[in-house]
């Protein structure tokens, strides 16, 4: 029983009380010129994507989309979309770049350096589906079946990608006394000034990758349940993304531009959290409402794909076996129908009789002449010569 005590005594002093700084956030590649710095921050978001275009390439290959156009696509979503994220980011935080106010003390240099952490996720969605669109054009497929083919791998990406704010310590909440809180070197430039060096911070990174990597078996169960198309699964994704980075969002206290709307003053990004789930959540119910009028195909119109060659074989061989029925004569045809006078059918033409008959002797002139006076009597069959 004491050795139990003991025991139970030592977990607290086991279990940490708080998230540690990271101590290492990249390494560097001796170059014959210098050296390369592969930051901590770059491979999180590497990784972020690996795995996104993992579940997004199976996703696709399930929805019957053409072989390969997974990456014909992302070539051009991804560069797109890292582009737009920093442009986003630079402006919902121009102070480094443009200096407070605008006032030109800022240093434009460090616009491209996104090693030094700062992508803007709506700005990597919007220009991220510009790209996307060329690559679904090029490739013949609707671009709202990719992005739902999509929605759960972004989700999966981000949360991923989130974990290089904590490498690079950046983008923490306020100050809390959770036994989760986040430690951040008292050195660091974003360290908040005339705060005690041993407090902790809210880990918003980490809030976000959970809340995303839950969001990501939501959606894959729901898409699973109620089979979404058109795009809906993807406005399901902002919806629930956006409704998740508001609470999170206003936890944070980095630098940030504020906006003032309704007489309420807060995070440019919280903003846009709130009207982007808006226009996400018209969208999902109007896209609900509106009856669908083609099938559900990911190819453009046009574009399909053309019968396999078996098919195609199989339907020219089923027509040959048809030409290889044998063709009724037109006499027989004629025998066959009701006489127009009596109703009855006429009888059959007896060829194989007349051909296994003995040879008589033939006709002479008068037979001749009487077979040619036009009557006929009536069941008689029809002269030899007409059926050879």
């Amino acid at each position: 029983m004491q050795t139990l005590l003991q025991s139970a005594m030592l977990v607290p002093a086991l279990v940490p009380a708080s998230i540690p700084s990271p101590d290492w956030s990249g390494f560097d590649i001796p170059l014959p010129w210098g050296t390369l710095r592969i930051h901590a921050y770059a491979l999180c978001i590497l990784a972020g994507i690996v795995v996104g275009l993992w579940l997004t390439s199976v996703r696709w290959a399930k929805r019957g989309a053409p072989e390969g156009s997974v990456w014909d696509i992302v070539v051009w979503a991804i560069p797109f979309g890292i582009i737009g994220g920093r442009l986003y980011h630079v402006v919902s935080s121009p102070d480094a770049y443009f200096g407070p106010g605008f006032d030109g003390t800022g240093d434009l240099s460090l616009i491209p350096q996104i090693q030094r952490g700062g992508l803007g996720i709506w700005g990597a969605v919007v220009l991220g589906a510009v790209g996307a669109w060329i690559g679904c054009r090029r490739s013949g497929v609707k671009l709202s079946a990719f992005v739902d083919a999509a929605a759960p791998g972004l989700l999966l990406a981000q949360a991923v990608g989130r974990w290089g704010n904590y490498f690079n310590q950046e983008l923490f909440g306020g100050p809390t006394t959770l036994p989760w809180g986040l430690q951040i070197d008292a050195d660091n430039p974003n360290f908040p000034a005339g705060t005690p060096a041993d407090t902790l911070f809210h880990p918003t990174f980490l809030y976000e990758s959970l809340w995303n990597l839950a969001g990501v078996v939501l959606l894959l169960a729901l898409d699973r349940k109620f089979n979404f198309r058109r795009s809906r699964l993807f406005w399901l994704y902002a919806m629930y993304y956006t409704l998740g980075r508001v609470w999170i969002e206003a936890m944070r206290i980095d630098d940030a531009e504020q906006i003032s709307l309704f007489g309420i003053t807060t995070r440019l990004n919280v903003w846009t959290s709130i009207f982007v789930f808006l226009a996400a959540l018209t969208a999902f119910i109007l896209l609900g409402l509106k009856k669908r009028t083609e099938p559900d195909s990911v190819y453009l119109p046009g574009r399909e794909p053309a019968e396999i060659e078996g098919a195609a074989d199989s339907g020219t061989a089923g027509n040959a076996v048809r030409d290889t029925d044998p063709v009724v004569s037109d006499s027989e045809s004629r025998d066959n129908l009701p006489d127009n006078q009596s109703g009855s059918r006429r009888a059959p033409v007896p060829t194989e009789e007349a051909e296994a008959a003995p040879a008589g002797p033939k006709p002479g002139p008068d037979a001749t002449a009487a077979g040619s006076s036009g009557s006929t009597a009536t069941g008689t069959a029809p002269e030899a010569g007409t059926t050879k």
